[in-house]
């Protein structure tokens, strides 16, 4: 699906894309596409100069739930001195966080097609279980205990 904007983006930077085709939910939930994307990257880093990589200019890049897996990648990676640092990640409309499907964003944009607010939380029930059976809950914010809710307050609040 994303063949031809790698090719736009690579003659257009006049670089290498590598493109990973991994595991898509409900078939495959989490972890799969995360393992899936590290592995990938892992091995792209071990054998840059195979490829004429420069190791200072590797950059992970995805879109909504690339996006999210570009981050997870970038972060597990980000403590590793076995490995090339990634130069940087490049997150678009990505889906970070699940907490909470109330915030502002999600209610302001709650009908706005292709991804309305109930399609949010049915493809991240998909990917994290591999079913739905919880939407009401997750769509009520009733799916995160309160204990939860006040740690990650600071990072996922309306304020």
């Amino acid at each position: 699906s994303h063949e031809k904007i790698c090719q736009y983006i690579a003659k257009e930077s006049d670089s290498l894309v590598v493109s990973v085709g991994y595991r898509l939910a409900p078939e495959h939930k989490y972890p799969a596409a995360y393992e899936d994307c590290l592995s990938a990257t892992q091995h792209f880093l071990q054998h840059l100069e195979l490829y004429g990589v420069d190791p200072a200019r590797v950059t992970v890049c995805g879109d909504s739930a690339g996006g999210n897996l570009a981050a997870a990648v970038s972060q597990t990676l980000a403590g590793r001195s076995d490995l090339p640092r990634l130069r940087a990640q490049i997150l678009i409309y990505p889906g970070l966080q699940a907490l909470d499907f109330n915030l502002p964003s999600y209610q302001q944009n709650r009908g706005v097609p292709p991804l309305s607010r109930e399609r949010a939380v049915f493809y991240s029930l998909q990917y994290v279980q591999g079913d739905t059976s919880n939407m009401e809950e997750v769509l009520e914010g009733s799916h995160i205990p309160p204990d939860m809710r006040l740690k990650y307050r600071k990072w996922v609040s309306p304020d």
